[in-house]
């Protein structure tokens, strides 16, 4: 796909209207994770330089539309001010008079937030006359929150319609990543997939099946898998009902050469809890009264055996349940071998869910080649889908 950057548009004195994800992690009003602003500022960094007149876009939380004081940008102004090193002006709304009149003071250099777009229903619903309302504020339209552009709303895609598209410098970042792991991809290729359930990764676990060369499945779906072949999974979280869901995949990856790669041995549990005492079984013979919590040694050495010639790596999801210890130890001896490996040469690129914390929590994080902040818009591109956000980037 081709689009635009900033680097490919003369931004002197033109107005920006920049679409980001600021809807970040607060309590009592403060933020509590800048992971979110931090990275965009190589992108204000450059517009500023640059002499570009910013006007910010962003929602946070569900207002549904309503204006909702509890949900107003107004509060993240110093966090802002502090990661981007200079002042951030502020409008009480995101288009009308206010919005205008801020627009039109702006000097070049200078950022400016407006106020939620989700205040407004046509943000949502991608309206043509709020898309117009929009547009008024700008000369140039930049998105820089690949982890929204899976909606089609008004500011990340109608938009992109109206005013000339370019990417900020983080959605090049993430497009390039994410290209560069799975649609170009060094082979061979390997992938991590964890969680609960498969009923909600069945298009994504379809999808990873006909790129990869390996699927490691871990967590709750690697019981569903496990039961579907026979095995007696105890009490492990398994969703018996998908058997033949698992059936399928398991046929489609034989047909397309990716090997699955299933839990040898499993961590079990009476129940769980911190401390809880646990054992260790065969993934395929856990007695009645246990249920799985974590994979087992002999699984994390079969894995990192299979998969020691891989050149790429995709990573979505944990092997257990990484939250309490010790059963978080599958996850990150996995982890800390991915980020070993990409120091040798590994492209490592992690997203998604519970994914982010747990690799934090191995201490692995900084270490991969890319991580992706993203939720959802990360899953659907695992999925294989056209995210609108992105598409409408190389509409001209």
């Amino acid at each position: 796909m081709k689009f635009k950057t900033i680097r490919d548009i003369d931004l002197n004195n033109k107005r920006v209207l920049m679409r980001a994800d600021l809807n970040v992690p607060a309590k009592h009003a403060k933020v509590t994770d800048t992971t979110r602003i931090d990275r965009l500022k190589p992108t204000i960094d450059y517009l500023r330089k640059n002499g570009a007149r910013t006007l910010i876009l962003s929602h946070f939380g569900r207002p549904e539309g309503e204006q909702n004081p509890q949900m107003s940008l107004a509060f993240l102004l110093p966090a802002l001010e502090q990661s981007w090193g200079t002042k951030v002006k502020f409008a009480q709304d995101c288009i009308g008079a206010k919005a205008e009149s801020l627009a039109a003071s702006l000097q070049p250099g200078e950022i400016a937030i407006l106020e939620n777009v989700r205040f407004h229903k046509g943000e949502e619903a991608n309206d043509p006359a709020f898309c117009k309302e929009l547009a008024k504020n700008g000369d140039i339209y930049v998105n820089d929150a690949f982890s929204v552009s899976h909606r089609a709303h008004a500011s990340t895609e109608g938009l992109a319609h109206l005013l000339p598209p370019a990417a900020g410098f983080l959605m090049e970042e993430e497009l390039n990543a994410l290209d560069s792991a799975l649609e170009h991809p060094k082979k061979p290729v390997a992938a991590i997939a964890g969680g609960s359930k498969i009923s909600t990764k069945l298009k994504v676990l379809m999808n990873l099946v006909e790129r990869v060369d390996f699927l490691i499945l871990g967590g709750g779906m690697a019981n569903t898998f496990l039961h579907a072949q026979g095995a007696d999974v105890g009490m492990s979280l398994c969703e018996k009902n998908m058997a033949e869901e698992a059936k399928r995949i398991m046929d489609h990856a034989a047909s397309k050469g990716c090997k699955i790669l299933l839990p040898i041995d499993s961590i079990t549990v009476t129940s769980i809890q911190p401390g809880a005492d646990y054992e260790t079984h065969d993934s395929r013979k856990i007695p009645v009264d246990r249920m799985a919590i974590d994979v087992g040694p002999k699984t994390i050495q079969y894995i990192l055996d299979e998969t020691k010639d891989c050149k790429t790596l995709v990573w979505n999801g944990p092997m257990g349940v990484f939250e309490i210890k010790p059963f978080d130890a599958g996850t990150n001896a996995l982890a800390v071998e991915a980020a070993k490996r990409t120091k040798q040469g590994l492209i490592s690129v992690a997203g998604g869910g519970d994914t982010v914390a747990a690799l934090e929590n191995a201490g692995a994080v900084d270490d991969f080649t890319y991580i992706s902040t993203a939720g959802g818009a990360f899953l659907e591109w695992l999925e294989g889908r056209t995210l609108p956000g992105v598409a409408a980037l190389s509409q001209k």
